[in-house]
């Protein structure tokens, strides 16, 4: 099998990115993890592509030359495929053109509910039964790319925002591997 050349994209904590570089050493798996880029510069999670030797970058996202230096990053590592995994910015148009149908991203709600930020609290304050995380492709609106797995759970009255995040990161460790191999299994 010849793996997608793939750059995961982070801000934060980065425990979907060790989640898919596990998952990414199993020789069946469709993509390679070649590249993290990251607009925080004290993001965690680069310290998973430190400890498995994956090329990473911090791209100041608010400089006028951001995305020229992200293509170049990706022309070097021959990026093919683009994972979101807690990346908290918006992605360019010019990007997004660019990789069409080849840039996912995983949301902690089952879309088209709560998209956007802050979206524990928002479930919690509109009472839901129900939640779980979507896979979907990235397009120019947000969280508005068609769904390509979706998991989900029920609420009991204990829930509160730690606990809905805790119980989402767990089906999105299952629900983002599931949607890369049904994106490859195509191909």
């Amino acid at each position: 099998m010849v793996k997608r050349k793939t750059c995961i994209f982070i801000s934060g904590h980065g425990s979907n990115l060790k989640n898919l570089i596990h998952h990414s050493r199993d020789k069946n798996f469709p993509i390679e993890i070649s590249l993290v880029i990251s607009n925080n510069k004290n993001a965690n999670g680069i310290n998973h592509a430190k400890k498995y030797k994956i090329p990473y970058a911090f791209i100041n996202t608010k400089r006028n030359d951001y995305e020229r230096k992200i293509f170049l990053y990706f022309k070097k590592y021959r990026i093919s495929f683009i994972c979101l995994a807690g990346y908290m910015k918006i992605i360019s148009k010019n990007i997004i053109s660019k990789f069409k149908e080849k840039i996912i991203n995983i949301h902690p709600s089952l879309l088209p509910k709560f998209k956007g930020l802050n979206t524990f609290s928002r479930i919690l304050k509109n009472k839901e039964k129900k939640t779980g995380c979507s896979v979907h492709f990235v397009n120019d609106k947000l969280d508005n790319g068609r769904i390509i797995v979706k998991k989900n759970f029920f609420l009991n009255s204990k829930d509160n925002e730690k606990s809905l995040k805790r119980k989402t990161q767990a089906l999105e460790y299952k629900a983002y591997p599931e949607a890369i191999i049904k994106i490859f299994r195509k191909y």
